[in-house]
């Protein structure tokens, strides 16, 4: 090895960052334990292990660019290797918010692609020279760059990714290496691994089949888990299996990085899949794996086939589901109805792939839950539609995840468009996870002027953006004023007629995911459960107050993410202490945990956010 670490250094920072929230010109207070490193001069500057070429690799992170100081310069032999003035971590945090803002500056005017990709590559270069500065440009300012290493512009780069490649970032195991993933793991250095984000690439986001490209998903993912969450960043890890791509335009592409070969299918696609849990679980038995971006088949397939054998939840499926029920709980009290109504709102699901079913069937449990009925019962409020119009009990080839929410076709004609369905059920929400941008048109929008809701929802939540069922601004305008708008990109708010404004609410996974993982993780549960996820999405439809929901906002500021995270982070720890599935984290044990006050959950979880900053070097032969 060639450093080690002397002091802890999450404590520390979290404390630091407690201190002075919301003030980012304090944070040098706290100054973590200095780091033995066995390197000098300039094999520090340009080995890669210490200037980070592999994406979150080793802890601590060593490279300050111009920021060592005069003394770790004579300690680490630097003297006159780097310009002679010493930048503080502030003045090199100003100086790279300046060069942002300049290209923002210099960008104007041009098309929107060109510029997203523009910012993603600045922040791209940030990380792959100082990670330690760019997780904490990214905790900083959040609500500006989350679109742009995550929703909607990592879309974008996933498209783009065999041209963008540059350095490795996580660890690739493909269909080839049938028989090695055992021995492929151990491969990558980090001891400790806390938070594992795999995908197989085959539906990304609304895009489809981008194969190997689709690591850029669990890159961003991560990031999110660092920012949100505060996972140390030297103990994640994007995995990408790559099994094939049906994608015939990157298959001819010369510059694909992926296997050239039809996906996997079936028991052979499963003997991978089924190889590489094994591979990460004998490894690290305590990590937390969120599967990402499988098409529907498989992320149903995959969800019930590990998650009582393993750590693991689908983000598409549960994620998707406990953001869109908190907005759905919302929309009641945006009614000015007590939660219990929720039994008996009227709710058009318009997609039925992995997060369309998934929403769908959460939100059914919720139903039964509260109403004191079965699952079945449950759904009778629930209308599911597919690409083929409304699903009923005379469709044929029906998913199986499907057919629970299948109607009776003397209720409702099969195959009904949604103009139609709208009409005649006027619902109270109209919930869209279709991936087909623009499919809520102005007649669909006018339709649900006529819904037995005063104040109906409208939910388009499919990204990226040009994938979304309607813009907000549309919404509005056909809809009318009195409507809940939420999507799953960012829109701006809409400026209504006598000052008001429409507010929209981007239903982001961001709101649960990190709380889930990060909760999940301190409370040494081995499986993450349907009740743990249930707590996590009543925590977040609990957050907003009732006057800020009667104005039609149901999601807090992502400015606000990692208390939001702590929050929801807390309530799974609960959650999973009275299933009595705690095996507790480092040295604090499950009596701890079941002992701990819900005020005391949250500052636990809270002490263990880790936070970035530099850690004093010291050379040792």
């Amino acid at each position: 090895m060639m450093w080690r670490n002397i002091a802890g250094f999450s404590k520390a920072a979290a404390a630091a960052a407690a201190r002075t929230r919301g003030s980012r010109r304090c944070l040098s207070t706290a100054i973590p334990g200095p780091c033995i490193v066995h390197k000098r001069g300039a094999d520090i500057l340009h080995d890669p292990w210490f200037n980070k070429v592999v994406y979150s690799l080793h802890d601590p992170w060593f490279n300050k660019d111009t920021g060592f100081p005069l003394t770790e310069r004579d300690r680490l032999g630097l003297r006159g290797l780097l310009p002679p003035r010493v930048i503080s971590f502030e003045q090199q945090y100003d100086r790279f918010i300046e060069s942002f803002r300049s290209l923002e500056r210099n960008t104007k005017g041009q098309p929107e692609n060109v510029v997203s990709l523009a910012k993603w590559r600045i922040l791209n270069r940030l990380h792959d020279r100082n990670e330690t500065l760019y997780y904490r440009v990214l905790i900083d300012n959040i609500k500006d760059f989350a679109p742009i290493i995550y929703t909607p512009t990592v879309g974008l780069v996933c498209q783009n990714y065999s041209g963008l490649y540059r350095r490795p970032r996580g660890m690739y195991f493909s269909a080839k290496d049938k028989g090695e993933m055992m021995s492929m793991i151990y491969n990558w250095p980090a001891q400790k691994v806390d938070m594992i984000v795999i995908t197989d690439g085959s539906r990304i986001l609304g895009l489809g089949d981008l194969g190997v490209q689709g690591i850029g998903i669990p890159i961003g993912k991560l990031d999110m888990y660092v920012a949100a969450a505060g996972i140390n960043p030297q103990r994640v890890l994007p995995i990408m299996l790559d099994v094939g791509t049906n994608n015939e335009k990157l298959l001819q592409n010369p510059l694909y990085l992926g296997l050239r070969q039809p996906r996997l299918e079936g028991e052979e696609y499963l003997e991978i899949i089924d190889e590489f849990m094994e591979a990460v679980y004998t490894r690290w038995p305590k990590a937390v794996v969120q599967f990402e971006d499988f098409q529907a088949k498989w992320a149903f397939g995959t969800l019930e086939r590990y998650r009582k054998k393993f750590c693991m939840f689908n983000d598409d499926v549960q994620g998707t589901a406990g953001v869109a029920l908190a907005g759905l709980l919302g929309t009641v009290r945006a009614q000015g109805r007590p939660l219990s109504d929720f039994v008996n709102q009227k709710i058009v699901v318009v997609g039925a792939g992995s997060a369309g079913l998934g929403v769908t069937k959460t939100a059914v449990q919720a139903v039964a839950r509260m109403a004191g009925i079965s699952e079945i019962a449950a759904t009778k409020n629930f209308y599911l539609i597919d690409k083929d119009g409304l699903v009923t009990t005379e469709r044929t080839k029906l998913d199986p995840g499907a057919v629970p929410f299948a109607k009776n076709p003397a209720e409702i004609r099969e195959g009904a468009s949604i103009v139609e369905v709208v009409k005649t059920v006027r619902p109270h929400v109209l919930l869209g996870l279709s991936g087909v941008g623009g499919i809520f048109n102005e007649e669909v929008l006018k339709a649900m002027r006529e819904s037995d809701s005063c104040k109906p929802a409208i939910f388009a939540m499919s990204n990226p953006t040009l994938n979304a069922e309607c813009t907000a601004a549309d919404a509005f305008k056909h809809a009318g004023e009195n409507i809940v708008f939420g999507s799953g990109s960012p829109f701006e708010n809409v400026e209504l007629e006598n000052g008001k404004v429409g507010h929209v609410n981007q239903a982001n996974n961001m709101y649960l995911f990190p709380g889930i993982g990060l909760g999940t993780l301190l409370s040494g549960a081995r499986v993450v459960t349907d009740g743990m996820l249930l707590a996590a999405s009543e925590c977040l439809a609990s957050y907003m107050t009732d006057e800020e929901v009667q104005k039609g906002i149901l999601y807090p500021s992502i400015n606000n993410i990692r208390h939001i995270t702590a929050e929801v982070g807390a309530a799974v720890l609960r959650a999973a202490v009275s299933e009595d599935i705690v095996e507790g984290h480092g040295d604090v044990g499950p009596k701890d945990l079941s002992h701990m006050s819900k005020e005391e959950t949250v500052n636990y979880i809270t002490r263990n956010m880790w936070f970035p900053i530099y850690s004093p070097l010291v050379h040792e032969k």
